[in-house]
Order: structure tokens, then C-alpha cells, then sequence
């Protein structure tokens, strides 16, 4: 599976609340941020699957779409405008975004909406050339449980010379660089101790007697190590901390 599966599977099968969402609005947050900054807007929907895309002149430039029209497709996935970023670019997008995923859902509910990722990419306009572009995604609405149910990317031209990734606090102004948010509250020492292990093809029988503690022990720590990495096995949970450059 890579990154972008893994992403996909990440958002997707969050255990969502059956609840209503306040859809409207956040479509009006996006076609005025789409007016107001020129830029493309994004809207995606993880619970449907769903995104709904506001297109201005940067859409034009690009190639994909006309000024002040919107579209809804049923996917998180914008496919059109994945086309044109760099593919080195993409690959690191997604990637970023499974960070700045993780690291938004373990931190305390209500101080989720102050942080956003930030980050550059190279796009592809109608002329076949590449024009530096910004990119912004925040997480919009958490649900009952918790859950990441909306997205909102932005994509307008950037006049930056810079190419960093960055989470960024938008009430503080604290800025963290993905690749070193390695997430060390995310797993203990003794948890990614055992990662390791298992990462190297050790049973639960043959960790109990490397670091001397029980059976029982170490099954407890495997589903710990499982439910903080959301995911469903050992091999996702190796593939996680390895996208997170946890192992």
C-alpha cells in the first residue's frame, strides 16, 4: 500500500458519528475563499467521499476548470488537480498529509482547528510549464467521536521562494516541520521497542523472552501500538511508523 492508500484508508474508515454536519456553510467557506484569494478550494467530505471544488483564475491558468464555477465529484481525491503537481511533489504531499493527519488527532479536541499544514508545490499550467503554487489544508469539523470529517485544501500561486513543509498554528504562530514532528508522545520507548521487533519479523513468543517480560505483556502493548497508530494489523502499523519515521 502506498502513502496515498494509506491516507485514503486512514480517512475513511474513521469510526464516524451519525450525525448531521453543517454542509452549507463550509461550501460557502470555500466559493469565498476561492473569490477572495483567487485561489482553488477544495471541500472534501470523508464520511461520503465526497469533495466539492470552487475553481478561479488559478483553475484557468492551469487548465482544469473556469473562474467562478464549482463542481461536485464523488471523491476526496482531486483528481484533475493532482495532475498537475510535480509528481516528487504529490508523492510528498500525500505524505505531509498522513503526518499532519496523525498529528492532529492526538492532540486534545479543542486545540485541533488551530493547526494547518502549509507547503509548496510545483503545478503544471496550460503552457506544459511549472508555476510555484502554496497549498493549504485544514481540517474543518470533527465529529462526536472525533472524527476528521471535513478537509479544506487551497491552492493559490505562491510568491514564496521557499519549498518547505510546515504545520503551522494559526492562533500562536508555532511552526513545526513534519519530518520532525516524529510523534514521540505518539508511541512510548517500550511500544516502539517492540515495533521494532515485530518490524523485523519477531512473533509475540520470541519479544516476551528478548525483553523479559510476559506473553500477555507484550499482546497488551501490539494493541496499544495498533489502536494509537489506527491500524488494523502489524504490517499497516509497521507501514504507519515507517510514514511517520517513527522505525
Amino acid at each position: 500500500m502506498n502513502i496515498n492508500n494509506e491516507l485514503e484508508d486512514k480517512l475513511l474508515k474513521q469510526p464516524f458519528a451519525e450525525e448531521l454536519g453543517r454542509d452549507a456553510d463550509y461550501r460557502l467557506t470555500a466559493i469565498r475563499y476561492a473569490q477572495i484569494e483567487n485561489a482553488i478550494a477544495v471541500l472534501s467530505d470523508m464520511k461520503t467521499n465526497t469533495s466539492f471544488i470552487c475553481h478561479s483564475g488559478l483553475s484557468e491558468r492551469l487548465g482544469i476548470g473556469m473562474r467562478g464555477t464549482s463542481q461536485d465529484i464523488t471523491s476526496i481525491w482531486e483528481e484533475d488537480i493532482f495532475g498537475c503537481i510535480h509528481p516528487d511533489d504529490l508523492e510528498a504531499k500525500h505524505l505531509e498529509e498522513l503526518r499532519f493527519y496523525h498529528f492532529v488527532m492526538f492532540l486534545p479536541p479543542e486545540v485541533r482547528s488551530d493547526y494547518y499544514l502549509h507547503s509548496h508545490l510545483r503545478m503544471k499550467n496550460a503552457e506544459g510549464q511549472y508555476i510555484k503554487v502554496l497549498h493549504r489544508m485544514f481540517y474543518l469539523d470533527y465529529d462526536a467521536n472525533g472524527c476528521a470529517r471535513l478537509a479544506l485544501c487551497l491552492y493559490h500561486v505562491s510568491t514564496s521562494d521557499s519549498f518547505e513543509h510546515l504545520i503551522i498554528n494559526s492562533l500562536t504562530g508555532e511552526t513545526i516541520a513534519p519530518e520532525t514532528c516524529q510523534c514521540e508522545h505518539v508511541l512510548s520507548a517500550r511500544e516502539l521497542e517492540i515495533l521494532r521487533l515485530i518490524e523485523a519479523g519477531c512473533m509475540s513468543k520470541e519479544i516476551a523472552s528478548r525483553l523479559f517480560i510476559s506473553i500477555n505483556t507484550v499482546n497488551r502493548h501490539r494493541q496499544n501500538i495498533l489502536m494509537k497508530l489506527q491500524a488494523s494489523n502489524s504490517v499497516e502499523a509497521c507501514r504507519v511508523a515507517k510514514g511517520l519515521k517513527l522505525i
